[in-house]
This record gives C-alpha cells, structure tokens and sequence, in this order.
C-alpha cells in the first residue's frame, strides 16, 4: 500500500530499542583471484558518516505544520480514493494517503480535525514548503518553528498535482532557510537525510541511502519520485531529504507499507527540482502553468526495438526512448515536424528513457520556451526545436469546462482531458470505456463543492452519452441554458455514480455516499 505521510495528534505508546552499531569497518576476508571481467569492489576501512554538523546546520530551518482540516476531506485522506482502501497492485491509478487517527474539535457538520505535518523555510522572510495533501482543506494553518514559536501561516498556492504547496508566515525578524538542491546529481547509494514531525515528535532526524531514482508511481505525468530507505513515517509528510551538502533533494510524500503502517524502508521524495519549478510560479501567481508538446508517446519494448533498427544502451536491456504514436493538430510538437514513428531520444540534450520521463520533463518546462528534441527518423538522427506551448491553453481548446461550460449562472471550475491511451494505462481503464476525465477541480468551485474529483471520467451528462471533453462541454452548455445543474454521471474507482452540479455552488450533492 502506497500511503501519504500526513498525521493527527493521537497518544502514543513508545518502544526503545538500543542497538550497538560499529562506526567503521574492515574488510577481513582472504583475497580471492575474480574471474575475468568481474567487478572489483575497493576493499579497505570506510568510515560511515557523522551527520551532527550537518544536522544542527539545517534543522533550525525545519518546521512542523499543524493543520485545522475539513472532516470531510480528512476522511477522505485516510480511506483513499473513494473511500474504498487498497493500495498498489490493486487497480487504483493512484497513490493512497496515509490513514491517521482523527481528533474532531467539534461534533457538528463543518467539524474540523486537526493533523500535523512537516515543512521547510526557503527564504528569511517566511516562504515554507510542504506537501498540497498537508493542507488541502485546511480551515486553519499554523507553524511551528525549531525553537518553539508558533506562527500563523497563510496558503499562497497549492498544486495537487505534484503534491507541492506554498506557505507564509511573518517573523519579526529574518528566518534561517536552507536551499534546494539539484536533484539531476543524486546517484543510488547516496547518503541522505530526513528532518521532520514523525507522530508529532518534531525535530527528528533520519539517515539511509537513495535507493533508486525515477520512481513512477502512476500518480500522473508529473512527478518521478526518489526511492529512499530512510525511516519516514506519519506526519513526515513535507520535510526535507537532505544530501551531505545541505541542500534539499526532495520532498518526503509516501511510503508503501503492506498494512498502511509505519516504514518499511520504502519511502518517496518529490525531486527538489520539480519543486523548484513548482514552487516558482506558486510565488509569482498562486498557481501552476505547465509546458505542452502535443505527442502520444508509447513505451519501446524489446520487440519493437528490434522492429525499429534501435539499439539498446546495454544487451537485454530495453532501448530509452519514446515512440511517438500520434501528434496532435496545430500542437507544437506538429509545427516542429515530429512525425508518428519518431523515437524521441533526447530533450535539451538529456537522455529520455520513457515516455513518462519525457512527460514529466515537457510540463516542468515554462509555456513560450524554446527547447529542442533529438529523434531518431528511420533509424537516423536528427534534431527539431519547438517552443514549448501551455498545457491549460490545451486543455481549454480541448474542451476545459472551466472556461467553456459556462453561461449566466457561472463556472463550474473542472478541466476536462481526453481518455488517451496512456491515460487509459494509468487510470486502469479498457477501451471499453469512453468519456472525458477530469484534469483539474478550481478549490472552492462548484465542482469541488459537489464532490467531484481529479480522476473521475465523465462518461454522461443526464441521459446523454459523452465519449469526448467536447461533448460534456454542449451537454453542461444545454443543461445551464435551461438553467438545470448538470447531472454528471462518472465513473470513480470502478463505480458508476451520479453527481449534481450546482452553478452557485449552494447545493452540495456530493457523491461520498456511493457503497
């Protein structure tokens, strides 16, 4: 089970385990004659590290967040999508959040819970990051910093979609901030460190290695995660992963655990350089733009490698790159020439490995850049720039009800994408399903009113079938032209349901009660 690491304030029962551990060792085994060609491990006395410089060096800079949330939305939190629990390998497209204990501050229907999580300084003047899911539906948000203070903080942005948020507090006087570092340079068996507010313990520090990089969780194509196996667990959601230079290389977000506990030593960070990209625009704008380049890339196999003359980098092993399977219309990736049967190979000059890595790299990249591909055309290579166009403008030419299913009672503030074949591979979906699935939801909008989610596929509106964005967009046209909320039929989890849209947003018919 894929779990997120938010947590409630709830007694706890410690256990204290004293382990003796050497702080170097020696390698006393007889020196063997190695076959030709086998690797060669260096031999020799390696000293482990000491972290206590570095630690007192960034955890002034490490805060822990407490989070007034909507019972509603936390409940949501610790059953998962849909309520219906499971985990990965179990259908869901989606990483679970970590359940938690939830302590009610007030028994009546606009309850809130209070939870805690974790978060860093980036600037003196009081910019903190942490994970959107710390705060997402948070009436009320404080800050604790090392020494203690307690500090209001306001959300300046959030963006669900990487999972990053944006905080300010106001200090009478300048804060100490630690940097984000370039998570590119992390390399497997790096040692790193994790500072954070695990169970409401704050301030605690632990070390283990990267255990593996680009990590795709299919949680969308935005985010390839850091495998750590340092200790992260409950209320780690949002501290920092530290290298021993002191710069953070990701935000921890989630762990897998076989029964939604505490850590096995299977933990993710988001890299700090989506972070980075993210948390950029949160600053300047409160919200995110993201980089368009209008392929469907398919993943190479070994067969089709052979099929397309493509050389693999190692014998056995599947060739990087992507086949480019289609290219829209009027996207930049057609105005550059990229044809269907490309193999995309690099972008700016960095190796692509898969079409998901391609993703993830195109929409961290700013709308208006100039950037250039290297192809593979008929087995030779070549290369075409293009200037990387917005994702959102996409979305709303595609059929975004946000902007388009609108008329004099207003917006209902969901984003509407088309069922691609590689958002069929990450929702789970076969070709037997058709219909529209829901990019965005505004906070606050109707539509988030009204329970609906990133995920749902819109497959009617009322007793008309939708198998496209467009058709929801003339359906939710019609039903406001007669001044009726849409009814929206979707398809969540594996279940049909029904869900009214109010255009004022007065009438909430969520869909949570679907068994």
């Amino acid at each position: 089970m894929t779990t997120r690491l938010r947590t409630s304030l709830s007694a706890l029962a410690a256990t204290t385990m004293l382990v003796a551990a050497p702080f170097a060792f020696a390698d006393t085994t007889p020196a063997a004659t190695a076959p030709s060609g086998a690797i060669k491990p260096q031999t020799g006395v390696q000293a482990l590290p000491n972290f206590v410089t570095l630690v007192k060096q960034v955890k002034p800079a490490v805060v822990s967040i407490t989070s007034h949330i909507k019972a509603d939305v936390a409940e949501e939190e610790e059953n998962g999508p849909g309520g219906g629990g499971g985990g990965m390998g179990q259908g869901s497209p989606f990483p679970f959040p970590f359940p938690f204990q939830m302590m009610p501050q007030q028994q009546q229907p606009n309850r809130t819970v209070e939870a805690r999580g974790s978060g860093f300084i980036i600037s003196s003047d009081g910019y903190v990051v942490t994970n959107n899911h710390v705060v997402n539906g948070a009436t009320k948000v404080t800050v604790t910093l090392d020494d203690g203070t307690t500090l209001p903080a306001k959300i300046i942005g959030r963006d669900p979609k990487t999972d990053v948020a944006l905080l300010r507090v106001k200090p009478t006087g300048k804060l100490p901030f630690i940097e984000l570092g370039d998570s590119d340079e992390v390399q497997p068996g790096e040692w790193v460190i994790a500072v954070g507010n695990p169970y409401g313990l704050g301030g605690t520090v632990t070390a283990g290695i990267v255990s593996a990089l680009g990590r795709d969780l299919h949680s969308g194509a935005y985010n390839d995660f850091i495998q750590v196996d340092a200790p992260i667990n409950h209320g780690n959601s949002g501290g920092p992963l530290f290298t021993q230079d002191g710069k953070v290389v990701g935000i921890n977000s989630m762990i897998i655990s076989p029964n939604g506990g505490g850590s096995i030593g299977i933990g993710f960070a988001i890299p700090s350089d989506t972070v980075r990209s993210v948390v950029s625009q949160l600053e300047k704008t409160g919200h995110v733009t993201r980089g368009y380049l209008g392929i469907e890339g398919q993943d190479i196999s070994p067969t089709m490698a052979q099929a397309l003359n493509l050389q693999s980098p190692e014998p056995g092993a599947p060739p990087h790159g992507t086949l480019v399977a289609s290219v829209s219309k009027g996207s930049p990736a057609e105005k550059a020439g990229i044809k269907s049967g490309d193999v995309v190979t690099t972008l700016n000059g960095k190796p692509i490995k898969n079409g998901h890595d391609l993703a993830v790299k195109v929409v961290s990249i700013a709308p208006g850049t100039q950037a250039t591909l290297g192809l593979l055309r008929d087995s030779k290579p070549m290369t075409v720039n293009f200037t990387v166009g917005n994702l959102s403008a996409q979305d709303h030419a595609s059929g975004d009800a946000t902007d388009s299913a609108q008329s004099g009672a207003g917006k209902l503030g969901v984003s509407l994408a088309s069922l691609t074949p590689r958002a069929r591979q990450e929702l789970g979906l076969d070709d037997s399903v058709q219909g529209a699935v829901v990019a965005d939801v505004v906070q606050g909008s109707p539509a988030d009113q009204a329970g609906i989610r990133p995920g749902d596929i819109v497959v009617a509106v009322g007793n008309h079938v939708t198998p496209s964005p467009k058709a929801v967009v003339a359906q939710v046209h019609d039903a406001l032209g007669r001044k009726q909320p849409p009814l929206l039929r979707i398809l969540r989890d594996g279940q049909q349901l029904f869900v009214a849209v109010s255009p004022t947003g007065s009438d909430d018919d969520s869909s949570d009660d679907a068994q």
